[in-house]
């Protein structure tokens, strides 16, 4: 059986997908490949049928897995996780490069505790590579996710160090785990599934980690066109309203929804200021009267001192947002 499995999700990718492949035959770490594709218009599965043989040389195992339709991110992800036995499963974006040595040094990384449940590597802005991406998601008790380091020198970023979550636009899960605590939320559809499912390890005990010895190159917003757009707005602000109704327990809800409420404020403000606010309330809208199909996180009294840490994370992470 080979020990890890790399999934890319592909919609539309045509344009990126050679680069990131190429650089997945520079790895110096045996793995199989799963790419996902979402309905595509434009040739990728065409394409990646014309090279499969080439992939099947280069890494022995390779599986294309064609959907009709768009299913989302998280429901294509799932696909490619049910497909293999692997020990670990990298997800890798179609729109990301990969630095030779980038899977091992993140397979060195997972081994070190049998408690890391994901490792996050140092995304670089493609367009500007004196600049990072990411290095690393934290959250905060207003709702709000941050991209730790992002435009900033990777020189400031260069050690190892737990986070919230790993951006899964290129980073390593331990799948064993992911057996344990559940795949991905396909109601999400895209963004935030993989703060969600951190969160949830979180609550087991489990940990993510970065790894900046695992560098990638990330062309931002490659898929969906754009930082800011209407489909992105809409879907990061119902999912805002997902992840902490699904992960809190009532009681832990009630002691932050006002501050949940402060940030969807803030965040609507932001958005007002650029002419986008009524997608932001109508994402709102939507997650808060879609509620009833999100299945909350059981709670457990044995997880009773996790909560107790992902409180106080949430709370401190709201200075590091502000620093």
């Amino acid at each position: 059986m080979i020990n890890l499995a790399v999934v890319i999700p592909n919609y539309n990718g045509l344009h990126y997908l050679p680069e990131c492949l190429k650089s997945l035959d520079d790895q110096d770490f045996p793995f199989e490949v799963i790419i996902v594709d979402n309905g595509s218009g434009d040739g990728s599965v065409d394409y990646i049928k014309e090279n499969s043989d080439k992939f099947k040389e280069n890494h022995g195992e390779f599986t294309l897995i064609e959907n009709q339709e768009n299913l989302g991110f998280s429901k294509a992800i799932n696909q490619g996780i049910n497909t293999t036995n692997a020990e670990y499963v990298f997800l890798l974006n179609n729109d990301v490069e990969l630095e030779p040595g980038c899977i091992s040094n993140l397979v060195e990384c997972i081994k070190q505790d049998d408690m890391i449940f994901s490792v996050a590597s140092m995304m670089v802005q493609f367009e500007d590579l004196g600049k990072l991406d990411d290095a690393g998601d934290e959250y905060t008790i207003l709702g709000w996710t941050k991209k730790a380091g992002e435009g900033k020198s990777p020189d400031k970023y260069r050690k190892r160090r737990e986070i919230f979550s790993s951006c899964a636009g290129a980073a390593l899960y331990r799948k064993s785990i992911l057996d344990k605590i559940g795949y991905f939320d396909e109601n999400f559809f895209a963004y935030m599934e993989d703060v969600d499912i951190s969160y949830r390890a979180k609550i087991h005990g489990f940990k993510c980690v970065y790894c900046p010895e695992a560098v990638v190159y990330h062309r931002g917003s490659g898929t969906s066109g754009s930082r800011y757009n209407e489909f992105k707005i809409r879907l990061a602000a119902r999912n805002n309203v997902y992840v902490p109704y699904k992960n809190m327990p009532w009681p832990q809800l009630a002691v932050n929804f006002i501050f949940l409420l402060l940030g969807y404020l803030i965040k609507y403000l932001f958005f007002y200021r650029k002419r986008q606010g009524k997608f932001y309330i109508e994402g709102l809208k939507e997650g808060f009267n879609s509620l009833d199909k999100i299945e909350k996180v059981r709670y457990d009294k044995e997880n009773l001192g996790n909560y107790f840490k992902i409180e106080w994370l949430l709370i401190k992470n709201v200075f590091q947002f502000l620093h």
